[in-house]
């Protein structure tokens, strides 16, 4: 099964250095590109949608807009876990299918904007992840961890079931 694969370097263009919003789920440390965040959102009312994939089983009314709510958790295999006083939902835009889409994602803390160096990210391992390789667009190592940055189209255009 072939699956095509971002390069890390789309990612960053032609930028030595990547501004990011990094946060929490289970444990592990993620990075969004800080231009694709709207809003970080304290826990809002959900509704659920049924029928819908379980990893966007719901949807939040967003400054009037209703937009779904994706819980990358799932996504990646790990548990679903309840919200604590640490969740947030962070807003970001998303071109799906050519089109501008607004897409709420659930964390279990937001932590900060910082700069990751191009030079520290190298791609997933093709060995060993217990995630899909093509989930993610890189990894990068910052102090003793490394952080990890989705590849959100490649997750958003798979059928979770």
């Amino acid at each position: 099964m072939s699956e095509t694969i971002d390069k890390p370097d789309s990612l960053w263009q032609e930028a030595d250095e990547l501004e990011v919003l990094t946060f929490d789920l289970n444990g592990e440390t993620f990075a969004l590109p800080a231009v694709m965040v709207q809003e970080i959102l304290d826990i809002l009312p959900e509704t659920a949608v049924p029928g819908s994939q379980p990893f966007v089983a719901s949807v939040i009314n967003f400054r009037g807009k209703v937009i779904p709510l994706a819980d990358l958790r799932l996504a990646f295999g790990m548990e679903a876990a309840e919200a604590t006083i640490d969740s947030r939902f962070i807003v970001i835009e998303l071109d799906l299918q050519d089109e501008p889409t607004l897409v709420g994602l659930r964390t279990d803390k937001v932590n900060e904007v910082t700069t990751l160096a191009k030079a520290s990210s190298e791609a997933p391992p093709s060995v060993g992840m217990r995630w899909r390789p093509d989930y993610i667009h890189c990894l990068v190592k910052r102090g003793g961890q490394f952080i990890i940055i989705p590849n959100l189209q490649a997750i958003f255009s798979t059928r979770h079931d």
